[in-house]
């Protein structure tokens, strides 16, 4: 089996509008589809990551907070690449986004820096 890439990432939110307006008003990303599964009563929307990947965003009636931020077991965070992460930064705060300062990756000594989605789901923009 050869993996060729992630074709998607989904999220379930706790307020499913507050959610869509972050990652589509804010963040940017295109609305593929939205669905509305009444028998779930949940809320299905795909959205476009601009290499081809998606991003799924659910609602579920309830659903239990995440442990802790962001070490418990399981997914860390995800990270958006962005050509220049002080640009991306800015454009973020000035849309009332709370951000970390940049850091340097020790390793590759490339900058990053991470947000927080409206459920304070840790998100990285990485610079490549």
């Amino acid at each position: 089996m050869q993996l060729q890439r992630i074709h998607h990432v989904a999220i379930i939110a706790s307020d499913y509008e507050k959610s869509k307006a972050f990652y589509t008003e804010i963040l940017g990303l295109k609305v593929i589809a939205e669905n509305y599964r009444a028998e779930r009563r949940s809320y299905k929307l795909d959205l476009a990551l601009p290499d081809g990947g998606q991003l799924e965003l659910f609602s579920f009636p309830d659903p239990p907070a995440r442990p802790s931020r962001p070490e418990a077991a399981g997914l860390r965070h995800l990270a958006f690449v962005v050509a220049d992460v002080e640009e991306a930064l800015a454009e973020l705060r000035g849309r009332g986004v709370a951000v970390e300062e940049v850091r340097v990756d020790e390793y590759t000594g490339k900058r990053f820096a991470f947000f927080a989605d409206p459920d304070d789901l840790p998100l990285e923009l990485y610079e490549a």
